[in-house]
């Protein structure tokens, strides 16, 4: 018989407050707000930045997993079962390994945290439904190195992603461009997703209002909102409040505090 516990398992999502609108997480875990601020920090060298980034996305996974995708019911006997026939089988909800998932890395920041999704992903799901598919795209800049918007050089796509969620693990939403772009490629041309959802170490209010303008369906998980180069009297208000008066981004659109550009000291490559 059926354990009555298991009737209604839900998982209780702990976020932030604020007014950006639904589809927006902003996750209060104190866990990854220590773990990213380590990873933020000047003194933070590699090979402690990638062991940094793979405890933050294996988080990050985790509750997204937990909080969106769907479960089923099953009937599975364990170990005890060859002692036990009846009262040995686990008779209650597991995340339904047959929903197609696809993990895409977005070059070069977004290029080991979606290989940490993608790994971790087929040891509960069905491996034939789970794929990793590449695109490489950089943003573009003016001469005052400002962002104008991305470049695609190319990518690798392993097919349509009818009836999927698709995964965006990338680390930094700091304008908005890179998804944008990206999630513009799937729409057009690849299916109709079941969900898009955004994984990031850290947003900004920029980013969350170009996301909301051209992608109001993609649903956003952070560890950190940064908002440093608001006004002292804005930061006393909630986050959203006075959307049009916050900024996380400086001249050059980096985010403050930010922690300085993910694809370059994951890859040690300054460039």
């Amino acid at each position: 018989m059926r354990d009555r516990q298991f009737e209604t398992v839900r998982f209780q999502l702990s976020e932030m407050k604020h007014h950006y609108g639904a589809g927006v997480h902003l996750l209060s875990d104190p866990y990854l707000l220590s773990i990213l601020a380590r990873l933020c920090s000047a003194e933070t060298t590699q090979p402690l930045i990638n062991e940094l980034v793979q405890s933050i996305y294996s988080s990050l996974l985790r509750t997204v997993v937990a909080h969106e995708f769907p479960t089923q019911n099953v009937s599975m006997a364990t170990r005890m079962s060859a002692v036990h026939p009846v009262e040995g089988v686990y008779e209650g909800p597991v995340i339904d390994p047959e929903t197609p998932v696809v993990s895409v890395n977005l070059a070069r920041a977004g290029t080991y945290p979606s290989h940490l999704c993608y790994t971790a992903l087929n040891y509960f799901m069905n491996p034939l439904k789970v794929r990793q598919d590449h695109i490489s795209i950089a943003r573009t800049t003016d001469q005052d190195e400002k962002v104008t918007g991305t470049r695609v050089s190319g990518h690798k796509i392993g097919g349509m992603t009818d009836n999927a969620i698709v995964l965006f693990p990338d680390p930094m939403g700091a304008t908005g461009s890179t998804l944008v772009e990206a999630v513009d490629i799937y729409k057009k041309s690849h299916g109709k997703a079941m969900k898009y959802v955004a994984l990031h170490c850290i947003v900004t209010p920029e980013y969350l209002k170009k996301m909301k303008s051209k992608h109001p369906d993609v649903i956003v998980y952070a560890v950190r909102l940064d908002r440093g180069l608001s006004a002292p009297e804005i930061l006393k208000f909630t986050p959203g409040q006075h959307w049009d008066q916050e900024r996380g981004l400086n001249e050059k659109h980096y985010i403050v505090p930010g922690g300085g550009g993910f694809g370059e000291i994951m890859n040690n490559a300054y460039v």
